[in-house]
């Protein structure tokens, strides 16, 4: 299980080292271009969508400014991280190689090109850009695991084409084909992504924990493993098609549950004089707080928002970053162990995530004042992350290793 992550023998490979270290190190694995990418759109992206909000600057954006928003953190932000992810685990999983070098490049430029259209570029430009991205990606990867005979992890493949198709709604629901609310099928995107975060967490969280805590054994429970996912899906599915009901608040609460016994088995207390490793635990509890807020929401007590946000911001913002952090430290032969600037980073999208769904719960007068404060705090966050990582990223590994 520590491997998941983790660079293993390229047993698939008969080129030497020297072979396989040509070409720039920005694009000699997924996770690079990818982690870049993803934390300088995250800190420029939020300060110009609050200043969209407050009226600041008038820029006409392919689709109404509050879709643009809710859609580039999602497809743009957060599937960045993913995919890049996803490239570096996947090569590790299979020993296969994953894209690298110029098809690397072209992903990256894809990813870029619709960033830039949604602002820039007529609407056509922009979808056509956009939905083109996740199906080629898709159809690469899903390639490698079907070589390999990875059956396992196929899963995630499946997720990624049904973002697809929440993006393709998405776009269809924008143009006015279908008669379908667009803020629907980004809710079904942020669900989507939410189940790939529970599955790759359920790896990776009590992996990464087990391996830095000595002494410490965290044993498999496959069935449980499976009943909270298959609960977690049908509890976000009733919160997609369902109108406000009490089934759909007790099926979230029952996913709530279900996953903090869940965390709980991985000693999440264990970890908390090591901040690389707590960033997860912290980050895996919003999810646990956001269905909480949902199934509150369901029953009409509060708004939705809350959850949102928590799913959004806490667990989805918490664990790219906290992944970011610890993937990007190993896969470029540093030592895992976080720096005052990424303990930083880590406070301040923690203070992001509880600014922005606590505060307008309790105090809603404060809402525009929150708002500057949880997007400053967001995107110090990210700052802090490329100023300590982008030499890094943009440098070969310290260890002469390839990746």
């Amino acid at each position: 299980m520590s491997n998941l992550v983790t660079p293993q023998p390229e047993r698939a490979f008969n080129l030497n080292s020297e072979t396989r270290l040509n070409g720039i190190p920005l694009l000699r694995l997924g996770f690079r271009p990818f982690y870049l990418a993803a934390a300088l759109f995250a800190c420029l992206a939020i300060p110009f969508w609050l200043a969209l909000f407050l009226g600041k600057i008038s820029i006409r954006t392919s689709v109404p400014p509050l879709f643009w928003h809710a859609h580039e953190m999602l497809f743009g932000f957060a599937i960045a991280v993913i995919v890049g992810f996803l490239m570096t685990a996947i090569k590790a999983w299979t020993s296969l190689t994953t894209p690298r070098g110029f098809t690397l490049g072209a992903l990256v430029l894809l990813w870029i090109a619709a960033r830039i259209a949604a602002i820039t570029g007529p609407y056509a430009l922009y979808a056509v850009l956009d939905l083109a991205f996740l199906p080629i990606v898709a159809a690469i990867l899903g390639t490698i695991l079907l070589r390999a005979k990875n059956q396992r992890n196929l899963a995630l493949i499946a997720l990624l084409l049904f973002l697809s198709v929440a993006n393709l709604t998405f776009h269809l629901a924008v143009s006015s084909v279908i008669d379908v609310p667009p803020m629907k099928a980004l809710h079904m995107a942020l669900a989507l992504i939410v189940l790939i975060q529970c599955v790759m967490a359920g790896r990776v969280v009590p992996a990464f924990t087990a391996a830095m805590t000595p002494g410490l054994k965290i044993i498999s429970q496959p069935l449980l493993e499976k009943f909270t996912l298959g609960i977690t899906a049908l509890a976000l599915s009733l919160w997609l098609f369902t109108t406000l009901n009490m089934i759909t608040a007790l099926a979230l609460l029952i996913a709530a549950t279900l996953h903090v016994y869940r965390q709980m088995r991985w000693h999440p207390w264990s970890t908390r004089s090591r901040p690389i490793l707590w960033i997860l635990h912290i980050a895996y509890f919003w999810m646990i707080v956001g269905f909480i807020l949902l199934g509150l929401a369901a029953t009409g007590v509060i708004s939705q928002t809350a959850g949102v946000h928590a799913l959004a911001i806490g667990l989805t913002g918490g664990l790219t970053l906290g992944m970011m952090t610890r993937t990007a430290r190993g896969h470029t032969g540093r030592n895992i162990k976080a720096s005052s600037a990424e303990v930083t980073a880590y406070g301040l999208l923690i203070t992001a995530c509880a600014l922005r769904v606590l505060v307008p719960l309790a105090a809603p007068e404060w809402y525009v004042s929150t708002l500057i404060v949880a997007a400053s705090a967001w995107s110090g966050a990210f700052f802090l992350y490329l100023y300590v990582y982008a030499p890094w990223l943009l440098s070969a590994r310290i260890d002469g290793k390839d990746g």
